[in-house]
């Protein structure tokens, strides 16, 4: 079995294989990327960093794309 990573999501405390996207944890957590100016929950689209919807709040650093950040051991992920 790979070694495996801990990370928290929205206080949340998640292992994950080192090289998984942080897009994926937030998903493995069941927990949106943002919450839309109109109130809808948004998730990663693209899986390329273009579409923007994986946005986040990585180790205190608002609007991170998520999806082009592999998982660090110890990082706070909070969902916007």
């Amino acid at each position: 079995m790979a070694e495996e990573i801990t990370l928290t999501v929205n206080g949340r405390a998640l292992r994950m294989r080192p090289g998984s996207s942080v897009a994926a944890a937030i998903l493995m957590a069941g927990e949106p990327s943002r919450i839309s100016v109109s109130g809808q929950p948004r998730t990663p689209l693209c899986g390329i960093g273009v579409c923007m919807e994986c946005r986040a709040t990585v180790n205190g650093v608002a609007q991170q794309r998520t999806c082009q950040m592999a998982c660090q051991p110890n990082m706070e992920v909070v969902s916007e």
